[in-house]
């Protein structure tokens, strides 16, 4: 390893100043931001935590990666099965409050540079979890914490507070054309 890099990776370039990121809209390509900026943290020996609302024990391709490297930690919470906001099971209440819980332990820790919460904006949008909470979680989010929220449906007051907010918006998908999710690019 170069000095340089050596020096790059010191802890003295740790963020001070956390920001709040949001990644919203009906685009593709939000948790790929989020997954990017993981990427781009871990080069720099950032600690990083990643908490996936809403999605279950499914074959993801980052967190088959992710689980692998040095300096993160994941943990998912939710079922394989998509949630239909007019149909919400007690289960899956209780499974973004646990995921909800996870991120607010996280994020208050102290331990991580970087915590993303994928999907925690439709579960607000849901109703699984109350927005207020996520609200109170980001005013109490430490200084040195850099927070990234993803998911579609992003409410308005967390837009507001955020620091930078990127909407992904759909001119075309593969959907539209009957083309399924395919590993390795979608999931």
């Amino acid at each position: 390893m170069t000095g340089e890099l050596k020096r790059n990776l010191s802890s003295k370039n740790k963020p001070d100043q956390g920001l709040v990121q949001v990644f919203t809209g009906e685009g593709k390509g939000k948790t790929s931001a989020a997954m990017g900026t993981v990427i781009r943290a871990l080069g720099h020996g950032l600690k990083v935590f990643i908490v996936f609302f809403m999605k279950g024990e499914y074959p993801y391709g980052e967190r088959n990666i992710l689980c692998k490297l040095p300096n993160v930690t994941l943990v998912s919470f939710g079922q394989e099965t998509f949630v239909d906001p007019r149909h919400i099971k007690l289960e899956q209440i209780e499974q973004a409050g646990q995921a909800l819980m996870v991120a607010r332990q996280a994020i208050l820790s102290g331990d991580y540079n970087l915590v993303v919460l994928d999907e925690i904006n439709v579960a607000t949008a849901f109703k699984l979890i109350p927005v207020e909470d996520v609200i109170r979680l980001i005013q109490e989010k430490p200084k040195h914490v850099e927070l990234i929220l993803t998911g579609r449906l992003a409410d308005p007051r967390i837009i507001e507070i955020a620091d930078l907010v990127t909407e992904m918006v759909k001119i075309k998908h593969p959907f539209d054309k009957g083309i399924s999710a395919r590993r390795g690019i979608e999931y």
